[in-house]
């Protein structure tokens, strides 16, 4: 985070010393008047002529954060005219000149402007004078949760404001992590301690969830959203991405993979399909722990063609038992070639040890030029 502390009187100077030893690289911002004074607490003093306001474009444009040893009200003033939106703006903190208080004043919450108050405020024997409401009542932000993780948010507008408004009014809340990091709440941003608020019920899959009993879920997933859950949750689910293969400390997520094609499909139509399949939830060839099929394809020159590359042993189901597993996607039409309403689903399934919840990817076909088509599934190893 790239700093600018802004301070406009000999005590105020006297103070950004004290933020300078505790934030090293902070660049300091003093009237030219007070030059000696800048110098002699920071090797990266910049003095102004002229008016303090007319820093601020500079500052805003230069810098993702500025601490401002001036009067609250004065800041406003100064920073009012420069404002764009939560997204873009930096983070703003005011310390008054005896450091007593630091106080964010603009983006606070996605900014960092109260991480930087809490940093001060250890730094400097401070209060941190923290108005952002999970921040102040330490619960999860919703739009926060795993950023520090390098977790993606997949959210409406609208979306964000009604799950931030039912963690904070103490509505039932239903948090499934399916994926990532365990250790997002001890990483949350701004800090977290403690347990987790009594509003937020912690679930393994989505499916455990009843949505009528929830007024929000936050769904921590690498799958697509079930297609029977879909409809009751819009407007009122918020999904969490997490990085690839992130699903503990250290270790690489482990999948299966279900195979089906049509008779004699070439070898580049598989690969091909499984590229996509992997591309599409951010796995590789090195996560594949198991594959399976039908024992109709046991003899498939392709499939055994691709076994022989990657050095896989696929296992080959009967129909009778690909019949029995519960998929998403059962056909009729697959059931009437192969005896079993499901190929690449239910393989991944067995294949993975696992049930649907941990379907990852339900079917992706790919048709290549001759017409011929290569199905895949692939579902998530537990661990």
């Amino acid at each position: 985070m790239k700093i600018a502390i802004v301070a406009i009187t000999r005590h105020g100077i006297v103070l950004a010393g004290k933020v300078i030893a505790a934030l090293p690289g902070a660049s300091l911002f003093a009237p030219e008047k007070f030059r000696s004074e800048a110098e002699s607490v920071s090797s990266h003093a910049t003095c102004y002529t002229g008016k303090t306001g007319d820093q601020i474009p500079e500052l805003f444009a230069a810098f993702d954060g500025i601490i401002a040893i001036v009067s609250l009200g004065a800041v406003v003033r100064l920073i009012a005219p420069h404002l764009k939106s939560k997204e873009t703006d930096p983070a703003v903190v005011v310390l008054d000149e005896s450091g007593k208080f630091a106080i964010p004043v603009l983006s606070g919450h996605l900014g960092g402007a109260n991480a930087l108050a809490g940093h001060l405020a250890t730094a400097l024997g401070a209060t941190a004078v923290l108005t952002t409401a999970s921040d102040a009542r330490e619960t999860i932000g919703v739009d926060l949760l795993g950023r520090e993780l390098g977790w993606t948010l997949e959210a409406t507008h609208g979306e964000l404001v009604r799950a931030s408004a039912a963690v904070v009014n103490d509505e039932p809340v239903a948090l499934v992590q399916e994926a990532g990091s365990k250790d997002w709440w001890e990483s949350h941003a701004n800090g977290r301690q403690g347990p987790l608020p009594a509003n937020i019920t912690l679930f393994k899959a989505l499916e455990d969830v009843d949505p009528k009993q929830f007024a929000v879920v936050l769904w921590i997933s690498h799958r697509k959203m079930p297609a029977h859950y879909a409809g009751r949750l819009i407007g009122r689910c918020v999904t969490y991405r997490p990085k690839p293969h992130q699903t503990g400390a250290s270790h690489r997520m482990k999948i299966a993979l279900g195979l089906g094609c049509d008779r004699n499909t070439p070898i580049t139509t598989l690969r091909a399909a499984i590229d996509e399949a992997l591309a599409v939830c951010h796995a590789s060839l090195f996560d594949i722990a198991a594959v399976g099929s039908i024992d109709l394809k046991a003899n498939e020159p392709a499939l055994l063609k691709l076994a022989q590359e990657q050095n896989w042993s696929i296992r080959f189901y009967p129909a009778a038992e690909l019949a029995r597993v519960d998929v998403p996607n059962p056909s009729e039409t697959v059931r009437t070639h192969t005896g079993t309403p499901s190929v690449s689903e239910a393989a991944a399934l067995l294949a993975a040890g696992t049930d649907k919840r941990n379907l990852i990817i339900e079917k992706h076909s790919h048709q290549g030029p001759d017409g011929r088509n290569a199905t895949i599934s692939i579902a998530r190893i537990p661990e």
